[in-house]
């Protein structure tokens, strides 16, 4: 699975029809309404990379009110339970 987090910065007003038509999208995972630069953190997960353009590219700019994006694509995940797992069996 392929892990892709965009960040949108989308017209106040429009915030929170914007996160909802976004997790709509098949692929979506979830929709963060954030503080800061940002408005909007999207988690997507696709299982290939073409699917990530589709959305991205073709399915993102028909939602009203999102201004610009940035996408970044996950390579690996480090989570703490992968550091305990790594503990349990003894690599340091």
């Amino acid at each position: 699975m392929i892990t892709t987090i965009v960040l949108v910065k989308a017209e106040p007003r429009l915030i929170p029809k914007c996160a909802h038509a976004l997790a709509g999208i098949d692929g979506v995972a979830e929709v963060y309404s954030v503080s800061g630069e940002w408005d909007l953190v999207v988690m997507v997960k696709v299982p290939q990379y073409e699917d990530i353009a589709r959305i991205v590219t073709e399915q993102f700019p028909e939602v009203p009110g999102i201004q610009r994006t940035t996408t970044l694509t996950a390579f690996r995940a480090y989570s703490k339970a992968d550091l305990e797992q790594a503990w349990d069996i003894g690599i340091e």
